[in-house]
């Protein structure tokens, strides 16, 4: 298969193009036709490509060119794919394919569609080459490519004002994490000479402490970006001003997976640098427990979710952070089922009740919607870590992961978390699936959503609720053993995990799952707790959790207002004042003293002939004066 690798990322990409330069005024309302081939074609080589992996246990590549012969500076344009990017190409493509079906229902009708069709195939190409990349450059070159995609995608309405502001603040806070992972990736250059993993791999170890942990705290620093980690997470639940299919691909399957890849594939630069390791550890942590209370007090279906995802995030960065490896990948994995479920599932809730968003206009959707029930159900079980649910075995494990790894209190965190998760995801489905109907229903008629939407649900929540499977028993399953390759060598320790460790752990997630549960049972269903009053009891906190830990107003306050101070008075002092004052000093000068020479020119042979002799006499004068000895 090595050599029909390049077909992985070329069929979406020619779809995008064609879509691009013919959809407007030839293809139109079939530009679907073409971006479900491209990926369903890059799904079929992915596919063949992980049965060959699987089977033979060895990566393989394809050469395509050099993209920079330059001295010892070499980058390859090498396609390699081993068992890590065997996954992410399976994820990527099959969570892809089934957000363009889901699409063609959900954009139906839409002025942009051609359009819509073909930034999405464009989407998924750049995260393809992202995974498939052999070095830092090409790696970092289509990071950017899928910044630029999210930009397009989450501003695809850009007549309306919000989604314009929100692709803007998703492009600008990712170049703050960008910023990092390209000086990370230059100080690999420089003191390595290489930028093909391989050869980074095998060199980290002769670098000093100090430089890998610098080098390792840098590219992190791009995936607190990507993987909207604390504290560059703001942009991720404003980007839901984007299409619910855009949602559902950011979310599950590349945007935000990227940082959680990048640094899993640079496992050795972690791993070699302890502290490092710690800085990820917590910031994953506070990530997943500061986003899980958030997600607690929201009312848009869309931002819970959103919310959830960022702190789904945190699980993944802190397994990562305590060197769960193969759990982060495993939760990537899972996640990407379940959370596109969750996204796809709002999208039909959204579309049946005309663009609403706030559960507290929903309510009693259940007997309207019956497949979007019952797969959202599913979506959200396997969220809140249920047995036996995909989430459960996978956040289980890397909870795990954190107490046997000695970050006790990590562990604890996740727990903590863990219950939030559960009390928001079923908030969620008894908000809006049952209890009375809160909708206008002179104006709002639900109904349940064509098959063309449906039929992705069905297929991602066989998934949420299998997926999981791969991975036992945990910490031995299937999954973890065709990871193993990848995730050994370079000095790498495996956690070793008692069953009686396993057991009690399971014990406890199942017992916080359900308990967070019955908490929305009582609050939402029967009404033995009053949200109102608890929210009141609370109030700073509650206020703390509703005002997203005032995150926005910190950033307006400390960064965005003072950066447009500083821009008003380089504008108006800087700019008209000294550099336009400048040049048109100049120019009123020259003007002045063009005015006053202008009169010289009086047309009269007299005058021109006293100019004449007053020259003559000046001149004659200075060389006396200067030189002759007349005068001295």
């Amino acid at each position: 298969m090595a050599n029909w690798l390049f077909l992985i990322p070329l069929a979406p990409l020619a779809a995008a193009v064609i879509n691009f330069l013919f959809g407007r005024w030839y293809i139109r309302d079939r530009a679907h036709w073409l971006a479900i081939l491209g990926v369903a074609t890059a799904f079929a080589v992915s596919v063949a490509v992980f049965a060959q992996v699987a089977g033979d246990g060895e990566a393989v590549s394809q050469h395509l060119f050099t993209w920079i012969p330059a001295g010892d500076f070499q980058i390859p344009v090498t396609l390699t794919v081993d068992q890590l990017t065997a996954v992410m190409l399976l994820v990527v493509t099959g969570v892809g394919l089934l957000v363009h079906i889901y699409s063609v229902g959900y954009m139906h009708g839409d002025p942009g569609f051609y359009r819509f069709f073909a930034y999405l195939p464009l989407f998924v190409f750049s995260m393809l080459m992202l995974v498939l990349a052999n070095n830092y450059l090409l790696l970092f070159f289509f990071w950017e490519a899928v910044g630029l995609c999210s930009f397009l995608l989450i501003g695809f309405w850009y007549r309306r004002r919000s989604a314009a502001q929100a692709a803007k603040k998703a492009f600008v806070v990712n170049r703050i994490g960008d910023f990092g992972f390209g000086l990370g990736v230059m100080l690999i250059f420089v003191n390595l000479g290489t930028l093909e993993y391989a050869g980074v791999f095998e060199r980290v170890a002769s670098l000093p402490q100090g430089t890998v942990t610098i080098i390792a705290l840098l590219l992190f620093t791009g995936a607190i970006g990507k993987s909207a980690q604390i504290p560059l997470f703001v942009w991720l639940p404003d980007a839901m001003e984007g299409p619910t299919p855009v949602s559902a691909l950011i979310h599950a399957a590349t945007m935000v997976t990227a940082g959680i890849f990048m640094v899993a594939r640079s496992w050795p630069i972690f791993a070699a640098s302890p502290d490092a390791m710690l800085v990820v550890a917590i910031i994953g942590a506070a990530t997943a427990f500061v986003a899980a209370t958030i997600g607690l007090t929201q009312y848009d279906i869309k931002k819970v979710i959103a919310y959830s995802t960022v702190s789904q995030l945190g699980y993944m960065a802190f397994a990562l952070g305590v060197g769960a490896w193969a759990a982060a990948i495993f939760h990537l994995m899972t996640h990407a089922f379940f959370k596109g479920l969750l996204f796809l599932g709002a999208g039909s809730v959204i579309h049946a009740m005309h663009d609403e968003q706030d559960m507290r206009h929903m309510g009693g959707l259940k007997k309207y919607m019956p497949v979007t029930y019952w797969t959202f159900l599913i979506g959200s079980a396997a969220n809140a870590g249920i047995l036996p649910f995909a989430g459960f075995w996978s956040k289980d494990e890397i909870i795990v992961g954190a107490w046997v790894g000695g970050r006790p209190i990590i562990a604890i965190v996740g727990l903590i978390a863990a219950l939030f998760t559960s009390l928001y995801m079923f908030r969620v489905v008894f908000l809006t699936f049952h209890g009375e109907e809160r909708f206008d229903r002179r104006h709002v008629k639900p109904h349940e959503s064509p098959a063309v939407m449906t039929i992705p649900l069905l297929i991602l929540a066989v998934g949420a609720m299998l997926a999981g499977f791969v991975g036992f028993p945990p910490e031995n399953g299937a999954f973890h053993h065709f990871l193993e390759p990848v995730f050994s060598g370079h000095g790498a320790e495996a956690h070793h995990v008692s069953t009686a460790t396993t057991l009690t752990f399971g014990a406890i997630s199942t017992a916080i799952a359900l308990a967070g549960l019955g908490l929305a049972y009582a609050a939402y269903i029967r009404g033995s707790l009053n949200p109102a009053t608890i929210a009141e009891r609370f109030g700073p906190l509650y206020q703390l959790a509703y005002r997203r830990w005032y995150f926005d107003e910190i950033y307006e306050t400390l960064i965005v207002h003072p950066l447009y101070r500083l821009s008003v008075w380089l504008w108006r002092v800087v700019d008209v004042q000294i550099i336009d004052g400048t040049v048109n000093g100049v120019a009123a000068l020259v003007s002045f003293t063009a005015q006053r020479w202008r009169r010289v020119q009086t047309g009269l042979v007299a005058n021109y002939a006293l100019a004449i002799a007053l020259g003559t006499v000046i001149i004659v004068g200075v060389y006396l004066i200067v030189g002759s000895n007349l005068f001295q």
